[in-house]
């Protein structure tokens, strides 16, 4: 759990960044790789992710303007990459103005059950990752480059004049 808004926005700025050039990758044309027609696509599991930050956070109490989250899928890479631009800039925005260090410690009931606020940050931050995992996937599946999030992909490790190491 986050100790203070400032520890969350840090770690926050990281992933939310991480994200960014995950979705700024995205092709029209790869939007439709799914791994099975029982899954979500590559497009939707993008969507989700932008339209995940304001229906979680307006749970938690944070009021600012974003993607809702019966908003249609966009047909276009380049719509969706905005639309986690422009809700990330509004929930972080908020977040600034309308929380303390000791909003972290507020309960707010989160789908049936009770966590504190320091939990949804938590929780947003790992559903983000999670699913982030999923599109790196697909986007090899779909022949995309994979852009590094926690150190250098295997495209960028060729771009330095090495080789990834096998682990």
């Amino acid at each position: 759990m986050y100790k203070t808004i400032e520890e969350f926005l840090l770690n926050w700025g990281h992933e939310s960044g991480s994200t960014q050039k995950v979705l700024d990758t995205l092709t029209d044309e790869s939007l439709g790789q799914e791994v099975s027609p029982d899954d979500r696509t590559l497009g939707r599991i993008a969507w989700h992710i932008t339209t995940t930050l304001h229906e979680m956070m307006s749970r938690a109490g944070l009021e600012f303007e974003a993607t809702p989250q019966d908003a249609s899928v966009p047909e276009t890479a380049a719509e969706i990459a905005e639309a986690y631009r422009t809700s990330n800039a509004g929930m972080v925005a908020a977040m600034k103005g309308q929380w303390t260090d000791e909003s972290l410690a507020e309960v707010k009931d989160m789908y049936g059950e009770q966590w504190s606020v320091g939990t949804v940050l938590g929780i947003l931050s790992s559903h983000q990752t999670h699913h982030r995992g999923q599109m790196t996937v697909l986007m090899r599946q779909a022949g995309l480059p994979v852009p590094g999030v926690y150190g250098p992909s295997r495209e960028e490790w060729a771009a330095f004049g090495g080789e990834a190491p096998v682990v």
